[in-house]
């Protein structure tokens, strides 16, 4: 499971940092787990329902994240079943979470790097609504933002509802959770 974001305080209440914010909050519910760096990326091990997770957080920058993904997945190709990559979307209302196999990146450049490294967009993603910017503000700028005083009571509710969609997407299924889900 890949949460993507940028490191460093600077951009930790961003938009761009929820896949960092979700993954954070469902590694601090398992339990017996291992934390380390590895593969230019916080790696946190352990499992849920008897499966081995790799929770991964790159270190990267966003737009770099998949040269931290395709690191840890061509190191672990032979055991990994399916991967999960949770990250912002512009294209879904503000505090929205949908699920997808596969398909395009909507311009997300985080996705567009793992694609590019992985050579397929053969992933399942966790999308977390953060809204259009407004007017004709740009994009790039609006998920560097910080989310607002009235926006963060929302998000966090958001953050644990994702958590309890990777529940359901692990011992369920991607087809399952996106049924229940979206």
């Amino acid at each position: 499971i890949i949460g993507l974001g940028n490191p460093g305080k600077d951009y930790e209440f961003t938009r761009h940092n929820t896949g960092f914010k979700i993954i954070d909050k469902f590694a601090d519910s398992l339990e017996k787990k291992s934390c380390y760096r590895k593969f230019n990326s916080l790696v946190t091990e352990s499992s849920y329902d008897g499966k081995k997770l790799i929770l991964l957080k790159p270190q990267t920058y966003m737009n770099s994240s998949g040269t931290a993904v395709a690191m840890c997945y061509n190191f672990l190709r032979k055991q990994i079943n399916s991967m999960l990559v949770i990250h912002d979307d512009i294209d879904i209302g503000f505090g929205e979470i949908r699920l997808k196999t596969g398909g395009g990146t909507g311009g997300h450049k985080g996705l567009e790097s793992i694609a590019d490294k992985l050579g397929n967009y053969d992933f399942d993603r966790l999308r977390f609504g953060v809204g259009r910017p407004p007017g004709r503000r740009d994009a790039a700028d609006y998920v560097l933002d910080e989310f607002s005083k009235n926006e963060r009571e929302e998000v966090e509710i958001g953050v644990q509802r994702s958590t309890d969609i990777i529940r359901d997407y692990l011992t369920e299924g991607i087809e399952y959770a996106i049924n229940k889900y979206n």
